[in-house]
């Protein structure tokens, strides 16, 4: 497969999100199956799956600037909560329309 017709959300995925992806998949979707090989609980692996699928949605969509792109990645890792990172990019955006 060509790497320019291999989907961007694919390539943006970090190695731990794409071995999640791929025993999601191995596991038929099964989140208990998943909760059981990560020796983890259900909600865990039920948020892990959520942040995944926030990456894959903001990977997927056009193509953003680098900054804000980062940003909202820190908010899926929870680095920082959802609301800071709001505000961060919407003064990022006001600060380049001036």
């Amino acid at each position: 497969m060509e790497i320019d017709k291999i989907p961007p959300w694919i390539l943006s995925l970090e190695q731990e999100d794409a071995a999640f992806l791929k025993n999601f998949v191995i596991k038929s979707g099964s989140l208990k199956e998943i909760a059981k090989l990560y020796e983890v609980s259900y909600p865990t692996v039920r948020l892990r799956l959520d942040k995944l699928i926030q990456k894959i949605e903001w990977n997927d969509q056009k193509k953003e600037e680098p900054f804000s792109a980062f940003i909202k990645g820190l908010a899926v890792d929870s680095r920082i909560d959802l609301e800071t990172a709001k505000l961060i990019i919407e003064k990022y955006q006001q600060e380049k329309e001036n």
